[in-house]
């Protein structure tokens, strides 16, 4: 199915503090602040899918003094978006970021960005099938070093997929640490402990593709 959705209009409510992207963004946000303050190594390796415009990462590391421990990779399709995650970046002045405008959804981007300790896949399981969903849980072995986090996110609009989300998570090794799901709200935020063994990605090949 062809994406119909500007995925750079997509971001503007971001602009309202009280809507439900920010709302779900500090969640994501808090996680992140929360994973860095466990880890204490000096280097620590990102990848961000479908990064859009950076917002949760960069948000994050503008504010804290230990950002130049982080070494990430934001992969963004959209080059508007992937623009305006380059310029917050620079404007932050973080060197550790680097912004790819390729196709998360091909294996071949990551080919510099993995194994990573951290894998932000925010705004990514609900915008692809669910079978699509499945193969890209399935397929996080592939992008995760030894004991690396998962942090995701998805809509509980019925039929809510998240129970069994959940359970693909934890039939690839991955131990739950976090699921925020307002009651006011249908978006979710899950966090989860890689607890398997890492896997080589291949050179390329489809994860997933989008589907609006």
């Amino acid at each position: 199915m062809a994406e119909t959705t500007d995925w750079h209009d997509w971001h503007s409510p971001y602009a309202d503090d009280t809507s439900a992207l920010s709302r779900r963004l500090r969640i994501v946000q808090r996680h992140i602040d929360d994973w860095l303050d466990q880890r204490p190594e000096s280097t620590l390796r990102v990848v961000s899918v479908c990064a859009g415009q950076g917002h949760d990462l960069i948000g994050v590391l503008t504010r804290r003094s230990d950002a130049d421990r982080v070494q990430a990779e934001l992969i963004e399709k959209d080059p508007r978006n992937a623009t305006a995650a380059r310029k917050r970046a620079a404007a932050a002045g973080l060197g550790g970021i680097t912004v790819r405008c390729t196709d998360a959804g091909d294996f071949a981007a990551y080919r510099t960005a993995v194994p990573a300790d951290l894998v932000l896949l925010a705004g990514v399981l609900g915008n692809i099938s669910d079978q699509n969903a499945r193969a890209t849980i399935t397929s996080l072995p592939r992008l995760c070093a030894q004991g690396a986090t998962v942090i995701w996110t998805r809509t509980r609009r019925p039929p809510d997929l998240t129970p069994v989300v959940r359970r693909w998570f934890a039939g690839v090794d991955f131990t739950e640490q976090a699921f925020d799901a307002p009651p006011d709200e249908l978006f979710s935020v899950g966090v989860h402990l890689f607890r398997g063994r890492p896997d080589s990605p291949p050179p390329s090949g489809r994860i997933f593709t989008f589907a609006r």
